[in-house]
């Protein structure tokens, strides 16, 4: 009787085959990177910042959930536009299928977006809309006018038409979020970027440091000042430092974000209200865009709303807000 030889089946494939059964998934079966899976980039404006750690945290979940690698970069700080060109260069090269950047200068990053675009790259704006807008596929986002407004509303309607001396803590020159966020400041308080209302500004990256630097120098400047705009946290957590080392007192601040630190410096005083932003779902919906163009090429197009909700325990009339105990259970949800 003849013997037939019986072909030899390769190990490492039946080793992989296991490993993908145990793993649940056949991406096991790929190189240490991943190469089986959607790849998805983001780039924000910096590692550091909370809201950008959340954004960070909330994409990479995001991600995973639905079998896909992230890949995340940033800026070295807030404003660092060639840091976010080197890393969307960098994204390009890896051959991933989205990018979704929250851009620090609003025009500084549109040659790497076309070229990433020409590439067949969907490319979203996460938090901060590129000027134009129409240089992204979509944007995923906060409306920051709205959000500036209610800030700037619920000052105005809190200081019971006490005469303003407004120190205005700006961000980033060159992003539509921080003129989107000052202008909304200024129609919700309903004065001009000229009014005399406005004692002076300053420019603080929304960095703490920078924010408490910037009000010091306001208030040694302007002792008057009884109103304070900021940016974002950060730098209200920053005025609210030097407040107290300045020894004042019934000095209005306002804020945005909606981080749960941000909440608690309501709770506890420090702030007087915030703006409630939403960047898991922010992350989330910029995830599913991507998944989507990875399966069907469909593409997103436009502005996507993630809403704003004003977060106060002085409420005022006509105005919609939530109070802290709500903010607490719901921050950066």
């Amino acid at each position: 009787m003849t013997q037939h030889a019986i072909p030899r089946i390769p190990r490492i494939p039946l080793i992989c085959a296991a490993a993908a059964v145990l793993a649940g998934s056949l991406a096991a079966c790929g190189s240490g990177s991943g190469s089986g899976q959607l790849k998805i980039g983001l780039v924000t404006k910096t590692e550091t910042n909370p809201y950008f750690v959340k954004l960070r945290e909330s994409a990479t979940a995001a991600a995973k959930a639905k079998g896909a690698q992230l890949e995340a970069l940033a800026g070295k700080f807030d404003g660092d536009n060639e840091g976010q060109v080197t890393a969307m260069e960098n994204l390009i090269a890896k051959g991933v299928k989205g990018i979704l950047i929250t851009p620090s200068n609003s025009t500084g990053v549109l040659g790497v977006i076309k070229k990433a675009r020409e590439k067949g790259i969907l490319v979203i704006a996460l938090d901060t809309a590129t000027s134009p807008a129409s240089a992204v596929d979509a944007t995923y986002a906060t409306d920051n006018l709205d959000a500036g407004r209610q800030q700037g509303a619920w000052v105005k309607a809190h200081m019971g038409g006490k005469p303003a001396r407004i120190a205005m803590l700006d961000g980033t020159p060159g992003a539509t979020v921080d003129d989107n966020r000052h202008d909304g400041f200024l129609k919700g308080f309903g004065i001009a970027d000229n009014s005399p209302e406005i004692a002076g500004r300053a420019i603080t990256n929304g960095a703490q440091d920078k924010g408490q630097q910037g009000m010091e120098n306001l208030l040694q400047a302007h002792p008057d000042v009884n109103a304070v705009y900021t940016i974002n946290e950060p730098a209200a957590r920053g005025a609210a430092a030097a407040i107290k080392a300045a020894g004042k007192s019934g000095i209005t601040v306002g804020s945005i974000d909606g981080s749960c630190a941000g909440v608690q410096a309501v709770k506890s005083g420090q702030v007087g209200a915030t703006v409630m932003q939403f960047p898991k779902k922010m992350a989330e919906q910029g995830v599913d865009a991507v998944v989507a163009y990875g399966k069907s090429k469909k593409k997103p197009s436009g502005f996507h709303s993630t809403g704003a909700q004003l977060i106060t325990d002085k409420p005022v009339k006509g105005l919609p807000s939530k109070d802290t105990a709500w903010g607490l259970k719901n921050c950066w949800g």
